[in-house]
Formats: C-alpha cells, structure tokens, sequence
C-alpha cells in the first residue's frame, strides 16, 4: 500500500526514484540481520538505520535530487539535517546513532571533498553551519516525522514534534562527540555504510538475495587421497591460524579451506587464478553453499546461471559466505581510505586465506604484512598458503600470528622427492632452443613459453607464428580488451590444456599462480626464483602414482645485459635466481628452500608506520575519520585506467552500450604507461582513453608501440 509521503526521494528519478521512506525500510531491514549476526543491539541499529537519512526529507535535498549543486551555493548535507532528530530517542543511545548517521558518507573532519561535519563547521563556522540545514525545520521535520511515524519509529506519535532549539541541542552535542572521539574505528559506522550500499542494490527484490552472513559448510575439503600428502593431515583445532608450505599439487588448497571455521575470505594475486578458483568452489560445493562471490575488476562479466543478476548486485557487499577476491581490495583496513571501517565490520573473526602472498611488489607485501596485524587485531583466523617464500618473510608473518596459535605444515624431505618432475637447462637465448622446440612439437608435446613483459610476448609469439604456421597456438597477456581476455583464460584452460596433438601458448606472469594447467615443456624468460617456481607447477602438473611418474624440460633464458631490459623486475635477483637454477640436472624440490633464501638472504620490507591505519598495535586514526586515497595505492601502479579502440568510440559502440558491455570493449593499463601519449579521453562510461585501431587486435592484444596520435583514422570525423 502506498504512503502520504511518497513523493519525498531518497534517489533522484535517474536512479530509480525510491521513496525516502521505502530505502529506510530497507537499511533498517538489513542493518538489523547485520547486528544479528554482529551480536550488536538490533534496537539501536533499527533506530539509527531509520534516522540516518531522514534529515532527505528536507526541501533543499529534494530539490538537490532534480537540480545540480551550483559551485557558489551552499553546502547541504542531509546526514547533518538527520541529526536533528535525535531528540526522539533517549539519550543514552546518542552516541551510537551519531556513529551511525554522521559520517556514513564522509570523513568529519578532513574529508576529501572538505564536506565533514568539522570540515564544515571549521570552514563556514559552527552557528552558520547549523542555520544553512535548519531553515524549515519546524515545517519539514513534520512530514519526516510522519514518514517515521508509518515505519513504526519507538516512540514517535501523531503528537510528536521537534523544535529548532531540539536541532541545536543535538547539533552541539554532535559536534563535541566528533571533537572527541578516541582512536580506533567504528563498528556502527561500518555496519550502517555496509546496510545502506546493500539496501540502494537490492532495494527491488531482497526476498531473492541469499541468507547473508551464513557460515559455509566446507566438510567437503576434509577428503583424503594417498596422493595428496595434505589431505592426511589432520587439522589441529586448537590452533587459530594456519601456515602451510608444500609444492603445487600437494592439496594445500583443501587444507585451507578446511581449516576454516566461520565465512571465507579467498585471496589470490591474478583476475584469471581468482576466476579458476572460484569456478572450482562452486564446482566443489555443488551448491552446498549459497552464497559463494567473486570480486576483481572483471568478476561482473564472469558470473553466469539463473541467479547472475542477483549475484551481481551483491557481489561487492557484505555477508557473503565464501568470498574470492584480490588482497588489494583489502588494502584499505591496512591504509584506513574510505570505506575501511565497513571492510573491517565484514572482516570480523571471519576466516582470511591468503594464498601465495609472495608474489606481490615490495609496496604491496608490506601493506599485506599490516593488513595481517589488523585482521588478527579484530579476530579473524588468519591462513597462508604457500609453495615458496623467503624464510625472512615467513618469519615476519609467523611473528604477527604468533608461534603457539599458527598449525605450521611443511612436507617431510622424503615426500618433497616424490614431487620431484623437472629437468632444468640454462640457455642463452630463445634460438638456442629451437631445435628441442621442433623435437617437441614433432612428438606432439604442449609447450608454454612464458614472458616477463607483454611487448617480449607479441615479439615471440610472431616469431613462432612464422617459425611453425602449421601448429595451434595462442598468446595470452594482461593487455586484451576483457572480452578478448575472458576467450583466451577459456580457451586455455578448456582447449590448450586438453589438446592431445603439439600446441603452443605464449603467455606472461598471468599464468603463474592456481591456474590449473598442465603442459608438458617450458621456456621462460628469467624471474625472480619464487616467480620461476610458480611458473614451473605449470609443467607436468598433475599428481600420478609412483609407476607413472616421468620428468618434463624446462629451459631458462637468461636475464638481459641492461637494467632497463630487466624490468619489471630487479637486474640483480634475476642473475642471482639464474645462477641459483641447476644446470641440465633435477631441481629437486627439497631445494627449493635453499635457493629462495640464496636469492633473498633479506626482505624489502617498507615502513608504512606512517601511512597505516594501525601500527604497533595501535589505531593511528580517530573513529569516524577515514583517509583520501593513500599515495601507497598509487604507488602499486595496478591497472587504474582504461583504453578502448577508436571504432568502439566513434561508431557509438561505447556511448550506446550497457554497463557491462562497455566492461567488455576496454583494455585495462596502468596510467603511468600512457601518461605522455596525449591520447584523446571519451566522456562516457570509465572515460576511457581512445586507441588508434592500428594498436590492437583481438589475438595480439595492444600494441603499445602503435598507439601514438599520428595513428589515428581520420577517416571516422567524416562519419
């Protein structure tokens, strides 16, 4: 049934036009199964999920929803209006709706935009302030007491009224609650940013969303096999967190996954090894669990099945039973930038698998290494997976976790050598490898030739193209439009991998972890031993009995002469990883250890004690304060921007497509590659910079030598 007060908004009628009093509803249906499953009060978080937009219902806000804010007019923010109405509720529970309402959107005091409560009191002063949100009140809080009123607010009759004076005596005590609030972060802050980004999703069919916060059943990964040494290990109950070290292939994967004993948080490093992992969950769980989500920069485009829509929307929420996703999208509990404390409300005692943590950049291990501080700070069981890794770093992980409450595995040297599959041959260069490259396609062998930058990869995969046009072969790298991107993680996996005539794939780093694929030969350009290893349990993968056993040949150039060449990586770990590597004989597994720690007899850790949300063990920022975008995040350099060709823009393919259609036509770069390019930007979508057609096709991928202004076709202006 409809109410008197529907035509107040919450959302301007571009986004759906939902009415004020409909999104309270919803937040403060969510915010109390949050609570919930939070142990929280479901009384104070009904009432703060009620009021913490109800100050909307002013004039200046509706009017705000049809026109835009013009640069010279004055701030009005609807959290501070919503304030006004604390004087409806006793006063012992001021302090945990303020937390609720008045920094759900920004920061209160040095909030990007300089809209924060403080910020506003400090830049227009606290009286005027107050005067530009409390112009009509006595009018307008009438009706959004009467939508209060139907939503069956404690306490709120038809004879309920507010005064400005009221509004003032809340507003005072707002500003000095903010004034002194101690360090740490809020949980009712979080809690109210989570509900309220769930409840503007799924305002339109929550009786389809799956029962959030549900702890998954995962006793399917308590199955054993004689193959797999890990699945005989017996998981010791009283030891919270979990380090485990074995080869790919051993069943650290199972061991993880049970081990854990609340919901799941799944880290990996790479789009195509999150989206093969959780393809994997869902295949092993077999519906099992509801309510498993994939989450990176692509996961929209790779959710299919009868419930796609659903799983979309929710995707990014909180309250998923199993969730896969990338440690970046946890950097923000390390580096308190907006968002986090909702992060960190999700996070509680929940159980966190971070897999092959090593791979990252110095930056991005020491972001992990205080993201590890704050998630044991706030309960969570912490478990790391591994299959190298530099004894410093183990160290300093084992340090965080403590000893006594870490189940540490590692595989006796006896069944190390059962892993034993790979010959090792040191070479100069590609060509001196062409004559075993032609033995192996002849004996119908898949080859994958793996490359440290995209550029070398295009450059080799048009040699082999002229070399052998007769043989299947493919190039897959981080820089195809993602449509292009998500065929070749298909077609390697489903086709390549299952070939039984000679193929080959050349790749880049992309390949490198929890990609389950195994080719019988490999050549690789030189890269730090930890990378080498990971790229080696490519090669004759898959566990057999003892009598079927054989070795497979890997061949390794060497790194070039000059710096330059070298990157991304490091000129001195490449030759010190390349002289680690036995020449022509076994690298027995059981020597792995010795040769990453001869390669990194030390770890770059960097200081962040600066730049963290927490260190020491300590919160560094005040509740209610969240930080601009860290100059950490920037330096990681991760693929921030984005490309698409100069046909998808100038026909209109781009402008006139959905969403996730405009997802698929673009090429995601990092900016620091095309900040000097001066290519053209289009004002759609992601904005994303104009290719000249020149520079990309759909089996090579960009070409970042092609992509200069001169290039472009001026043949479109004419359309």
């Amino acid at each position: 049934m409809g109410s008197r007060y529907d035509y107040i908004l919450a959302k301007s009628e571009s986004n759906g036009a939902t009415s004020l009093k409909s999104h309270l509803e919803s937040v403060a249906f969510w915010a109390q199964t949050a609570a919930r499953y939070a142990g929280m009060d479901e009384n104070v978080v009904r009432i703060g999920a009620l009021l913490h937009d109800i100050g909307k219902a002013s004039p200046f806000f509706q009017i705000r929803l049809q026109v835009k804010k013009k640069p010279n007019e004055k701030v009005f923010r609807h959290e501070v209006a919503s304030l006004f109405f604390l004087k409806l509720i006793d006063r012992s529970l001021w302090p945990e709706v303020i937390d609720m309402i008045i920094a759900h959107h920004k920061s209160v005091y040095k909030d990007r935009s300089c809209n924060g409560l403080l910020d506003l009191k400090e830049y227009y002063g606290e009286e005027n302030t107050f005067r530009d949100h409390v112009s009509g009140f006595s009018s307008w809080s009438i009706d959004a007491i009467g939508i209060l009123r139907e939503l069956n607010f404690p306490g709120v009759s038809a004879d309920s009224l507010l005064s400005e004076e009221d509004a003032l005596e809340a507003y005072r005590y707002v500003i000095e609650h903010c004034r002194r609030k101690p360090k740490g972060w809020s949980k009712w802050k979080g809690l109210l940013m989570g509900v309220d980004h769930l409840a503007s999703a799924t305002e339109e069919f929550k009786e389809r969303i799956p029962t959030l916060f549900s702890i998954p059943d995962v006793g399917f990964y308590n199955r054993q096999h004689p193959l797999y040494p890990l699945s005989q290990v017996l998981s010791e109950a009283n030891k919270k967190h979990t380090f485990v070290k074995a080869p790919t292939g051993a069943g650290k994967t199972d061991f993880l996954l049970k081990r854990c004993q609340g919901r799941i948080f799944y880290t990996l490093p790479f789009q195509a090894s999150i989206n093969a992992m959780y393809e994997r969950i869902r295949r092993d769980l077999n519906g099992v669990v509801e309510d498993v989500r994939l989450l990176h920069s692509m996961s929209r485009l790779v959710i299919e099945g009868e419930k796609a829509w659903e799983e979309k929307v929710i995707q990014d929420k909180i309250g998923a039973s199993i969730k896969v996703l990338t440690p970046h999208q946890l950097a923000s509990v390390s580096l308190g930038t907006k968002g986090y404390e909702t992060l960190l409300f999700d996070l509680c005692g929940c159980d966190i698998i971070l897999d092959e943590i090593h791979t990252y950049s110095d930056i991005m291990q020491s972001i992990i290494l205080t993201m590890i501080e704050v998630l044991v700070h706030i309960g969570c069981r912490i478990h790391v997976g591994t299959a190298t890794m530099p004894s410093e770093l183990e160290q300093k992980i084992l340090d965080i976790l403590g000893r006594d409450q870490t189940q540490q595995v590692e595989l006796l040297s006896s069944v190390l050598d059962s892993f034993n599959r790979h010959i090792v041959h040191k070479v100069t260069d590609f060509y001196s490898v062409l004559p075993v490259l032609r033995e192996a396609i002849e004996n119908d062998q898949k080859i994958l030739i793996v490359c440290n930058r995209v550029r070398n990869a295009q450059i080799l995969f048009e040699k082999i193209d002229e070399l052998y046009p007769e043989v299947d072969k493919m190039l897959i790298h981080s820089r195809f439009k993602r449509k292009d991107r998500n065929r070749l993680e298909k077609e390697l996996q489903d086709i390549y991998n299952k070939v039984l005539q000679a193929c080959i794939v050349v790749s880049t780093q992309v390949v490198e972890v929890s990609l389950d694929i195994s080719f019988d030969m490999m050549i690789t350009e030189t890269a730090p031993i930890d990378a080498l290893i990971q790229r080696f349990g490519r090669i004759n993968r898959k566990r057999k009995p003892k009598e079927e056993r054989t070795l497979k040949h890997i061949y390794v150039i060497a790194p070039p002469d000059k710096k330059e060449d070298c990157l991304p990586y490091s000129q001195e770990i490449l030759q010190r990883s390349y002289d680690a590597l036995p020449q022509d004989s076994l690298l027995e597994e059981s020597s792995l250890q010795r040769l990453i720690d001869q390669v990194y007899p030390q770890v770059n850790v960097i200081d962040l004690s600066l730049d963290a949300a927490f260190a020491d063990g300590k919160w560094r920022l005040k509740e209610l304060f969240h930080l601009p975008k860290s100059a950490f995040i920037e330096k990681l350099d991760i693929d921030s921007v984005s490309c698409i060709t100069q046909e998808d823009a100038d026909t209109g393919k781009y402008r006139e497509a959905t969403a996730e259609e405009r997802v698929l036509m673009e090429i995601p770069m990092r900016y620091s590659s095309l900040r000097w390019k001066n290519l053209e930007t289009f004002p759609y979508g992601s904005h994303p910079f104009v290719i000249p057609d020149i520079a990309y096709s759909s089996d090579r991928g960009l070409d970042i030598t092609r992509m200069g202004t001169e290039n472009y076709d001026t043949n479109y202006q004419i359309l």
